[in-house]
């Protein structure tokens, strides 16, 4: 009969997801106030917690089933959504405070959107 081996998730693993999530929150927060000059990598990330990036990727991977990249774009997606629905910032000057240049952003926003961002702003207008 094969065995499972479960190994159960540790307590410094939860604890570096936790400051992982409070330091990406933190980077996310200066990106939508235009105080952040590039986005991290996740070797940035793994620097300020003191550990290697492989590290830090395998960890979170465990704890939370998805890659520390899909949690990024899920926050930068968050933002850009809550920037294009509730200001009248232009979309170009939206992407330059995400650190993308327009058309870069517009392909990132379609592809987890299914829409542009000029059609996802239009569609929040109608509504």
């Amino acid at each position: 009969m094969p065995t499972e081996t479960i190994t159960a998730i540790s307590a410094r693993q939860r604890e570096i997801v936790k400051q992982y999530i409070a330091e990406l929150d933190k980077h996310i927060a200066d990106l939508k106030n235009g105080n952040a000059e590039s986005t991290y990598e996740i070797r940035d990330l793994a620097e300020i917690l003191h550990i290697h990036p492989r590290h830090l990727s395998n960890t979170i991977r465990r704890v939370l089933g998805k890659s520390a990249c899909a949690l990024y774009e899920e926050r930068l997606m968050s933002i850009s959504r809550e920037l294009l629905a509730n200001t009248d910032l232009p979309i170009a000057q939206i992407a330059n405070r995400l650190t993308y240049d327009p058309s870069n952003f517009t392909k990132f926003f379609k592809h987890f959107e299914g829409m542009t961002p000029k059609k996802f702003r239009q569609s929040r207008i109608k509504n």
